[in-house]
């Protein structure tokens, strides 16, 4: 199919639909399993334990996620993690309608639902290259498209929304997410099938899942790419731990409130994303992804000493627009320029690295806020991601970028963007 510059296929439609309507179904949850674990506990740890089980199948199974999702055909992975995960939440449903539901369930649950996100998330990335041809401009609309319509559901509409129906029933927002996962799972299973990579038939899974994290720490940009979510994984979930306790004592937030705080990070994430290609077409990718990892950093030193609920929403909104360009710039730029049969592997490793440093967070987060202050959290993670802007600007520079694109794709009359610096050395060789 001959698309023009920037234009996006029919099947990115429907993409684009499951997603925003499963980001809907996790925004509802991202705000009631917190305050559902609030009302079986007030222990930080025990908060952080729920918090941590989502993100451990990342520890325990990432690379070799992605050397699945290698193998396996994408789209039937994306439709049949959905439909499990929708059946699965009926679990922690009935529980609660049940009054049997404990923070050991709501773990467990978690780290399922971790599990069918990293195949789930793994598949797509890998997808959407195929799909939308490998081509930066339309990788880069399209991401903007998703992430605005994620931001949007998982972070605008479905926290207030999650609040609401918390009040309905305890079961209620969980069986809001089922029907999501759902519909996602319908809408995904009615996209155009795409041949899948050439098989690397006499090489192991374990063989094939080193070659894709060799792949990234081998590349100097792929590395940087990957160490700047990891470390913000970190801080973000050492607050993300103790937002709603924070929300509650400090702030004087109650239930309904806090779903309208985490709405303020959302619609900072909106004008991130919308803005992201402008800062990249103005600063330069690599100046661009350095200058947002700064204003994260500097947003939640603001949360960390906000007087009032209005200052934090403040705090949060600007935090919120960093992080919405960030997911913009950074998976289009390595997406236009890994390999296809790499791309589930790579995507899995930066993703695994990430995710893993998000338990430490989780549990870091509970023991400052035991063992200090409930503040405490939220100024150690804006001093660790103000370091690691420091740490990862020359990996992830101007000329880094455009050097990896020009070997990606060295046809001459190529879309890539121009950097503010002349590309002066090559993106190393795949191993």
């Amino acid at each position: 199919m001959t698309l023009g510059v920037g234009k996006l296929p029919t099947g990115f439609g429907r993409l684009w639909t499951a997603q925003t309507v499963s980001s809907l179904g996790d925004g509802v949850s991202h705000a009631a399993l917190p305050l559902l674990a609030l009302t079986l506990t007030r222990d930080p740890m025990a908060l952080a334990v729920v918090t941590a089980a989502g993100t451990l199948p990342w520890l325990l199974f990432g690379v070799l996620g992605g050397a699945l999702v290698d193998r396996w055909d994408r789209r039937r992975t994306m439709w049949v993690t959905d439909a499990a995960r929708a059946v699965l939440l009926a679990i922690p449903a009935a529980a609660a309608a049940l009054d049997v539901l404990s923070i050991a369930l709501l773990a467990t649950v978690a780290f399922l639902l971790g599990l069918g996100g990293l195949f789930f998330d793994t598949a797509a990335t890998a997808y959407l290259p195929d799909l939308l041809g490998r081509d930066p401009a339309r990788l880069e609309r399209a991401n903007s498209r998703l992430r605005g319509a994620q931001t949007a559901m998982s972070g605008f509409a479905g926290p207030p929304a999650g609040s609401a129906l918390l009040a309905l029933g305890r079961a209620v927002p969980l069986l809001a997410d089922a029907v999501s996962f759902t519909l996602s799972a319908l809408l995904v299973r009615s996209l155009p099938a795409l041949p899948r990579p050439v098989p690397e038939l006499r090489e192991s899974l374990l063989v094939q899942a080193r070659a894709g994290a060799t792949y990234v720490f081998r590349d100097r940009l792929l590395l940087g790419l990957a160490l700047r979510p990891a470390v913000g994984n970190i801080a973000f979930l050492a607050v993300e731990t103790v937002l709603a306790l924070f929300a509650h004592d400090h702030l004087g937030i109650d239930t309904y409130g806090f779903g309208l705080l985490l709405t303020a990070e959302a619609t900072g994430g909106l004008l991130g994303a919308g803005i992201a290609s402008s800062l990249g077409r103005r600063l330069g990718t690599g100046t661009a992804l350095t200058c947002t990892a700064a204003v994260e950093g500097l947003a939640i030193l603001g949360l960390a000493a906000a007087p009032n609920p209005y200052m934090a929403g403040l705090a949060l909104a600007v935090c919120g627009a960093g992080m919405g360009a960030t997911m913009v710039l950074a998976p289009s730029l390595r997406q236009a320029i890994v390999p296809t049969h790499l791309m589930g592997r790579v995507a899995s490793t930066s993703r695994m690295l990430a995710m893993c440093a998000a338990p430490l967070g989780a549990v870091l987060g509970g023991w400052l806020a035991t063992a200090y202050t409930i503040r405490t959290p939220l100024y150690a993670a804006a001093g660790l991601l103000l370091t690691m802007t420091a740490v990862t600007a020359t990996m992830t520079s101007n000329r880094q970028v455009e050097a990896a694109l020009r070997a990606a794709a060295p046809v001459a009359g190529a879309d890539h963007r121009a950097s503010k610096e002349p590309a002066q050395e090559s993106a190393p060789d795949a191993p």
